[in-house]
């Protein structure tokens, strides 16, 4: 069969809800994420997947056992989201107060990864991702799945910034069935779960703490 990579972003977590940057943290799936990850399971079951694989984060991982996919996944290291170093945790809108001309795609992050280095991890994985053959499902973040989109198509990494993904999102890489030669996006950023609005997302999530605080027999004042 011919290769289709279909590209999974994990699954909501309360920093992906308020647009901090998560690297190496082990931020666990929201509940609307679980939810998201199960809403997976209808659009994946009928795919026959020759291979499973995931980024090593516990969000991944997480969302991957939730999509319901039969077989055993392999943990891939580079499948991990850009390592952030000390801008871990941190807000795009934050740091531009300091560096208003800040791109993580260009500039990449103080004691974290530069743009070189994922570059190279990318092209990498890509390498060894078309030597196989089949469906393949990769469960990834956010950042890093859009450089993967845009290296499979031969851009530069740059332009990473102009492919992003929702979370619990699919895409599928693959090629030009009458050009085999030809790389192309078969689908990107498909969710099928409501958009969370981010700019109300800190008071959402005050609310739905509230909510849940007073169906659980609290009371606010």
């Amino acid at each position: 069969m011919p290769l289709h990579l279909y590209l999974i972003r994990h699954g909501e977590t309360a920093w992906s809800l308020t647009r901090q940057h998560t690297g190496t943290s082990e931020i666990p799936l929201t509940e609307n994420g679980i939810d998201q990850a199960l809403e997976l399971g209808p659009h994946l079951a009928n795919i026959t997947f020759a291979h499973i694989l995931t980024s090593p984060r516990e969000r991944a991982r997480h969302t991957c056992r939730l999509a319901g996919l039969e077989g055993i996944p392999e943990t891939e290291p580079d499948l991990a989201e850009w390592n952030y170093g000390d801008y871990e945790g941190v807000k795009s809108a934050d740091i531009h107060k300091d560096r208003p001309n800040w791109d993580v795609f260009r500039d990449g992050c103080p004691q974290g990864e530069i743009p070189d280095q994922v570059l190279a991890r990318a092209d990498r994985l890509i390498a060894r991702l078309r030597l196989l053959d089949g469906n393949v499902a990769l469960f990834s973040h956010g950042q890093f799945g859009g450089v993967l989109g845009a290296r499979w198509i031969g851009l530069p990494l740059a332009d990473a910034r102009h492919f992003p993904l929702g979370t619990a999102s699919i895409s599928i890489l693959g090629y030009d069935p009458d050009h085999r030669e030809v790389s192309v996006i078969s689908l990107w950023n498909f969710i099928s779960h409501p958009i969370s609005n981010p700019v109300a997302s800190d008071r959402g999530m005050k609310k739905q703490a509230i909510s849940r605080w007073e169906n659980e027999g609290g009371k606010i004042a």
